[in-house]
C-alpha cells in the first residue's frame, strides 16, 4: 500500500501541464462563411492553449490590435502568417484578435477574437507569472507546444475533448514520453520498495 501512495505522490509531482489544442473554426477551419463569434462562444481559452488556424491560400491570418480588429485593417498587423496551417501559443492573459487580411474578407466576418484567462500555477509556462486579476481555469486536454510553429497534420473537428489527437499529430506525441517516464518511475518506486521492504 505504501508502494502504491508513493508512486502516486511522484506521478501527480512530475504530471504534465495540460493545454488545449483549438481547431479555429473545428472542421469548417479558417474560411469565409463561418461564425466565429458562435465558435469561440462557451469556450474558455488559457494560458498554454493553442489556436490552429487551416486554411486554403486564399486565406491568411494577422493578429491585429483591437482597433484594426474593429476597423477590419491588417495594414497594422502584430504579425501575419500565409503558411495555410498556423499554429499560435496563447502565452499570456489578455484579449488577442485575429482577421483574414485578403480584402473583404473580414468585413464579411473572417475574424476571431478570443479572451486568454491565466492558467492556474500548474500550467503557467516557464519564466511566466499568473496575475491575480483573472480567475484561473483548468483546461482538459494535451501537454502544450512550447513554439506557434505550424502542424503537420490535420487534426479532427472536434475543439475540446480529453481524446483530442489534434495536440498529439500537432505536437508529434508527447503523451509517449509521459508514458515513458511513468514506467520509469514505477520500476524505480518498486525496485526501492524491494530494497527497503
Amino acid at each position: 500500500m505504501a508502494r502504491v501512495a508513493v508512486l502516486l505522490m511522484v506521478l501527480v509531482a512530475v504530471s504534465p501541464a495540460v493545454a488545449t489544442d483549438y481547431t479555429v473554426g473545428d472542421s469548417q477551419g479558417w474560411a469565409s462563411g463561418v461564425d466565429y463569434s458562435t465558435w469561440v462562444s462557451g469556450k474558455t481559452f488559457n494560458v498554454g492553449d493553442t489556436l490552429l488556424f487551416q486554411y486554403s491560400f486564399m486565406h491568411d491570418v494577422a493578429e491585429v490590435s483591437k482597433s484594426d480588429y474593429d476597423g477590419c485593417s491588417a495594414s497594422n498587423s502584430l504579425q501575419s502568417y500565409s503558411d495555410q496551417n498556423t499554429k499560435i501559443l496563447l502565452s499570456k492573459p489578455g484579449s488577442r484578435y485575429f482577421i483574414c487580411g485578403t480584402p473583404g474578407h473580414c468585413s464579411s466576418g473572417m475574424k476571431l477574437a478570443v479572451t486568454v484567462a491565466a492558467a492556474s500555477p500548474s500550467t503557467t509556462p516557464a519564466g511566466g507569472s499568473t496575475p491575480s486579476s483573472t480567475t484561473p481555469t483548468t483546461p482538459t486536454t494535451t501537454s502544450p507546444s512550447s513554439t506557434a510553429t505550424p502542424a503537420s497534420a490535420k487534426p479532427p473537428s472536434t475543439s475540446k475533448s480529453s481524446t483530442n489527437t489534434s495536440g498529439a499529430a500537432a505536437r508529434g506525441g508527447g503523451s509517449g514520453i509521459y508514458g515513458a517516464l511513468v514506467l520509469v518511475l514505477g520500476f524505480l518506486v518498486g525496485n526501492i520498495a524491494v530494497v527497503m521492504g
